[in-house]
C-alpha cells in the first residue's frame, strides 16, 4: 500500500502557530523598547486603518526609548491618539514630526499581569498545536477507513505526530520561560 499522508505539512502548519505566537509575544510591553509593539497599533488615516510602521519610521535608539520619525504632519495627532488610546499605557512626546515613547519601568504588580497575558497566549498557542494534531489524527483515520493506508502505517504516523507535537508543545514551554525572565528582569 502507498502512504498518501503528509506529515510535514501538519509539521509546517504547527511552526506557523509557534511563529504566529512568538509575533504575539513581541508585542508584549517589557522593560524594554522594541518597535514590535507598535505593530498591533492602527491609526484611521487616509479613509481606512493602517499601522504606525506604513507612516512613520521607527527606530529604537535607547534601551527604553522608541522614536517615531513622521512623514507626514498632518498625521502627527492621529499617530499620538491612536497611541494613548492603545493599551500601552505610555503618553507620546512630540517634537516636531518626531514621537517620543520613554518606556517606564514596570513595576511589580504591572509584570504580574504580564506573566498572566503571557501563559494565556501561550496556551492558546498549545491549543493551536493540539488542534493541528487532532485534524491530523482524523485525517489517518479516514485514510485507514479508505485503506489508502495501512493499520501499521496508521499506528507508524500517530506516533511521529504525537512526537511532532510534543517537540513543538516544549518549544512553546521555553518560549514562554525566556519570556516570563524577560518580563521580570529589572
Amino acid at each position: 500500500m502507498s502512504s498518501e499522508f503528509n506529515e510535514k505539512n501538519y509539521s509546517s502548519k504547527m511552526e506557523k502557530s509557534i511563529q504566529s505566537l512568538k509575533k504575539d509575544l513581541s508585542t508584549l510591553r517589557t522593560g524594554r523598547a522594541n518597535s514590535n509593539m507598535l505593530d498591533t497599533i492602527k491609526v484611521d488615516v487616509y479613509g481606512q486603518m493602517m499601522p504606525i510602521g506604513q507612516l512613520a519610521t521607527i527606530n529604537v535608539p535607547e534601551a527604553r526609548l522608541i522614536s517615531i520619525q513622521v512623514w507626514d504632519k498632518a498625521n502627527i495627532t492621529l499617530i499620538d491618539s491612536a497611541i494613548q488610546k492603545s493599551e500601552l499605557g505610555i503618553n507620546p512626546q512630540i517634537d516636531g514630526q518626531m514621537i517620543r515613547l520613554r518606556i517606564p519601568d514596570l513595576t511589580e504588580e504591572r509584570r504580574k499581569d504580564l506573566i498572566k497575558v503571557l501563559k494565556n497566549m501561550g496556551e492558546k498557542g498549545k491549543v493551536s498545536i493540539r488542534n493541528i494534531r487532532r485534524e491530523a489524527n482524523e485525517d489517518l483515520k479516514k485514510k485507514l477507513k479508505d485503506k489508502l493506508i495501512s493499520e501499521d502505517e496508521n499506528n507508524k504516523f500517530e506516533k511521529n505526530i504525537q512526537k511532532i507535537t510534543d517537540l513543538n508543545i516544549e518549544t512553546i514551554d521555553k518560549i514562554l520561560i525566556d519570556k516570563e525572565k524577560e518580563i521580570l528582569q529589572i
